[in-house]
């Protein structure tokens, strides 16, 4: 990836003088052409350190060989869940006495940094694929049209339980490779089960599923919210409703009541919660 083109001197002061005038970051980032994020960035540079220059790279020097930095970054890019002890032997192995310290400030020169690992649904070739073919398909689908979707979902939130950390390296931005998550499965456990909806104009009705969650209840909270959501909402003739294919949505019992109620429903793949806003 190209290194973004660093702002002019004049651009970053003009940045902080519209923030004192009371311009949001958004309206800055319109006026100036410059990205939020790094709208928000050199503000929050400003309110630290009062100065919108760059700053002194923090932290000791790298100290590793070139030849130690190669086989380092080579050893963690093919398996991120290398430890820090893991390296030092290799590296003894190889002739090359280091630390723990210099492992540590080695990987961080190099733009990678210890991080937890996400946890994300499983996800087969099956499931690549019918995402793959749904966001083809909706590619240039106009904005109007998903401001007309109201999405929904339920969750169980966990109140207790052990949660099991692990730590591998990565580089920025790269938290949702397949080697730096956990594959999930859903509703591993909890003790507060809430089904929800929202569209573009805001949020729908949150309720608390108080009774096993199953295709009664499911039809149960549909006819008593999800209507309702849609006239407080003032979504537009035609709206569409969208859930997942969750066992209990997609009884023929719930089909058919979706179809007698006339709601249009979104066709969605199985296993996609990063294409679902909710």
């Amino acid at each position: 990836m190209a290194k973004t083109k660093e702002l002019s001197k004049d651009t970053r002061n003009k940045i902080v003088d519209l923030h004192q005038a009371g311009k949001t970051e958004s309206a800055i980032g319109k006026q100036l052409g410059v990205k939020k994020s790094t709208v928000g960035a050199i503000i929050r540079k400003w309110k630290t350190y009062k100065t919108t220059d760059n700053l002194p790279p923090s932290g000791a020097p790298c100290k590793s060989s070139p030849r130690g930095v190669k086989m380092i970054t080579r050893t963690v890019s093919k398996n991120p869940r290398t430890t820090r002890g893991d390296l030092v032997n290799d590296l003894q192995r190889a002739g090359t006495k280091v630390t723990k310290a210099t492992i540590s400030n080695t990987l961080r020169c190099q733009g990678l940094k210890s991080c937890s690992a996400r946890r994300v649904p499983l996800l087969k070739p099956v499931h690549v694929r019918a995402c793959l073919k749904f966001a083809r398909e909706h590619l240039d689908d106009p904005e109007e049209d998903w401001e007309n979707v109201i999405w929904s979902d339920e969750t169980k939130i966990e109140l207790f339980g052990k949660n099991t950390t692990c730590r591998f390296w990565r580089r920025k931005n790269a938290e949702l490779h397949p080697k730096n998550t956990i594959p999930t499965v859903k509703h591993g456990g909890g003790n507060i089960m809430l089904w929800g909806c929202f569209s573009a104009k805001g949020p729908g009705r949150l309720i608390r599923v108080k009774e096993r969650m199953n295709g009664a209840m499911y039809h149960e909270i549909l006819s008593k919210n999800l209507l309702p959501s849609a006239r407080a909402l003032k979504m537009k003739h035609g709206w569409v409703f969208q859930h997942d294919n969750d066992p209990k949505h997609t009884t023929r019992a719930m089909k058919e009541w979706l179809r007698k109620k006339h709601f249009k429903v979104l066709e969605w793949p199985s296993q996609s919660p990063d294409l679902k806003p909710i």
